[in-house]
Order: structure tokens, then C-alpha cells, then sequence
């Protein structure tokens, strides 16, 4: 058993505080004759308020499905003896911030900094900005391979996609069976909330991580062992379906922009149009200037090089491990196109219009 200690100067006046406005049941008090101390439980919490305790008040936060109904649709109280309770949504809605557009370029050689995260995995940010908390893009690494110290957990976003850059790494997610290798080349989406957990990665394993929006609340599920049982390959998560593209199944056809060809992941169907991912690669015909119209454009530079050309803007030589956002109704071109060129590009929505400038 655990409890919180929290001070007070007159624990009578606390009592009813903590009992009628808070819902919450007084499990202990003494002494008899002049209390002085008192324990109340509600809520998952255990709390003791004790005369003469030398803690600062402190903040507790009560999350309730019904926030406006609880202590008379107050958000904030303060209680006798000075602590703060903030009452909240228990499930709050996703928030998707409304995009701030701007065109963005990120250089490998930038020295970035790698921030050691969740798990242990390095990440190293390719939108700093994130385009106003719409959308966190990261280049993802572990240097040394081997089992992952993670458990199962979910996330709550709007859209998730892990490509798998360098190496491989085994993975398994709820209602899809065994555990699999993603191997190079190859991506799944993270459809919202489902279940997962990252087990075994080869040495210098790195992908590349979507994420919207920017924020978004990774919930350890304790109570679930994966695998959950026979795969069920029907089952959505908020609409969409997990999508788990294999490149060595891969058919090359047309891309959005002349002198390319991309292969199609299914994601734009998997995710129901939240958004696209394609790979292009070299193809037949020149480059040409051209815009777009949609929401948010995101590249990375898988391997070879190429010069990133803007309307207005000096012209940015990339190269592999390089990213780059272009805003909509921008005129941009690929120029320079090394024949190994091979471009991720992931859309928000999945579709979108291309036009020649």
C-alpha cells in the first residue's frame, strides 16, 4: 500500500472538502480526541492529510468521463488546506492542430542532435518546427541491436507510420498475429491505439517515425500479452486497418511528378485517405517545375542525391539521410537527379493534386 502525504493547518475543515466535493471515502482519523490526522481513497488514489506535515500542498488531477457533472463543473478548486485539484477528461478528444506551413530543410550534416528517448532509441528530428504542432517526423535509431526494453503500449494520434531505413527489427501488434521481421525497405502504420510492442533489432537499425499531431500520449497497456491470439485482419482501429508493406511485393508504376516512378504501400487505402506513402525512384522523362495542394509534404532522402530547387529560395543540394517539407502552392523541382535517387514521401491527406508550374 502506498498513500500521498499532504499538510494542513485545521483538518475539520478538510474533511468535508475531500469527502462531498471530491467523492472520495475517509478511511482513517485520530486521534479520537483531537484529530489530527485523516486518510481518504477515491479515484485510484490514497491520500493523507496530516496536521503538521512539512510538504508543500501539491496539485492532485482527477480525470472523469464526465467533467462538467463532477464537483458542480468546477475545473479547478482549491482545497482547505491549499492543494490544487484540476479535474480533466479522463479520454480527451485528439487535438489536431490546424497546419502552420512553411518549407522546411533538413540536412544529416546539420549536427542535430540525437535525443536519447523512449526505450532507449535515439532520435534525431527532421521538422523542428513541426509545422506547427501538426506533425513530428524522426529519424529513429539503436546502435546496438538486440532485445528492446519495451512494453506493450499504444499511442494516441491521429496517424503513425515506421519505415524501416537500415537493418530490421521484429515487431508485434495486437490482432495481427505472430510477431514479424520489418525489414529494410519495408513500413507499417500504426493505425490509432493499437496494441504494440517492439521485441529484437539488428545492430544500427534506423527508421524513420511519422507521427500526427506532433504531441501525443504514449499509454503503457499492462494488463495485455502480445500475441493476443489468431490474427484478425479485419479489424479497424478508429476506421483504419493495419497496413504492413513488404517491399519485396512491391509493383513500380507512375509518380505524381514526371521522371519518377514510386511504389505504392496501401496506406492511402489502409489509413482511408488520412494520408499517403509512396516511393519514387528514378524513372523516364525529365524533371519539370510543379506545386501541390496538399496539407502537409514530407520527403526523406532514402539513398542517392539531388538538388532540391524553390521558388524564391537558393537551391539545396540533398543527399541520403536529408528531409525536406515542401508548403502547399509551392513551385518547386527536383533537379540533378542521381540515378540511384529514392525519395519516401508521405501526404496528408493521401490524396492530393500536382500541377506543372
Amino acid at each position: 500500500m502506498a498513500e500521498i502525504r499532504l499538510p494542513t493547518q485545521e483538518l475539520r475543515d478538510d474533511i468535508p472538502f475531500f469527502t462531498k466535493v471530491l467523492g472520495m471515502r475517509m478511511d482513517m482519523i485520530y486521534p479520537a480526541d483531537d484529530p489530527s490526522v485523516a486518510v481518504f481513497s477515491g479515484h485510484g488514489l490514497r491520500v493523507r492529510i496530516e496536521a503538521g506535515a512539512h510538504e508543500p500542498p501539491g496539485t492532485l488531477r482527477i480525470l472523469t468521463d464526465d467533467p462538467d457533472g463532477f464537483a458542480d463543473g468546477q475545473r479547478i478548486l482549491t482545497a482547505p488546506n491549499g492543494t490544487r485539484v484540476e479535474i480533466d477528461e479522463l479520454n480527451p478528444p485528439l487535438v489536431m492542430p490546424e497546419t502552420a506551413h512553411s518549407f522546411v530543410v533538413r540536412h544529416l550534416t546539420d549536427q542535430a542532435p540525437w535525443i536519447i528517448g523512449r526505450a532507449g532509441m535515439h532520435y534525431r528530428d527532421l521538422i523542428p518546427d513541426r509545422l506547427g504542432g501538426s506533425i513530428i517526423a524522426s529519424h529513429i535509431r539503436i546502435p546496438d541491436g538486440g532485445p528492446v526494453p519495451d512494453m506493450v503500449h499504444y499511442h494516441t494520434v491521429g496517424f503513425q507510420l515506421i519505415y524501416c531505413y537500415r537493418g530490421w527489427v521484429d515487431l508485434v501488434y495486437e490482432d495481427q498475429g505472430e510477431p514479424f521481421r520489418l525489414a529494410e525497405g519495408c513500413c507499417v502504420i500504426q493505425p490509432p491505439e493499437i496494441r504494440h510492442r517492439v521485441l529484437y533489432a539488428s545492430e544500427n537499425i534506423e527508421v524513420i517515425e511519422i507521427g500526427v499531431p506532433a504531441e501525443h500520449v504514449t499509454t503503457i497497456d499492462h494488463k495485455m500479452e502480445l500475441p493476443n491470439g489468431p490474427a484478425n485482419l479485419d479489424r479497424r482501429f478508429q476506421g483504419q486497418s493495419f497496413v504492413h508493406h513488404n517491399v519485396e511485393e512491391a509493383a513500380w508504376g507512375p509518380f505524381r511528378l514526371p521522371g519518377f516512378e514510386a511504389r505504392e504501400t496501401g496506406i492511402a487505402a489502409g489509413t482511408v485517405g488520412v494520408a499517403g506513402v509512396q516511393v519514387a525512384r528514378k524513372g523516364h522523362g525529365n524533371t519539370v517545375w510543379a506545386k501541390h495542394d496538399s496539407d502537409i509534404l514530407f520527403n526523406f532522402v532514402l539513398e542517392g542525391a539531388m538538388t532540391l530547387e524553390g521558388e524564391g529560395r537558393d537551391p539545396h543540394m540533398l543527399k541520403a539521410g536529408d528531409a525536406f517539407v515542401i508548403p502547399p502552392d509551392m513551385a518547386t523541382r527536383y533537379a540533378n537527379v542521381s540515378d540511384d535517387i529514392e525519395l519516401l514521401e508521405v501526404s496528408l491527406p493521401g490524396a492530393f493534386r500536382t500541377r506543372p508550374d
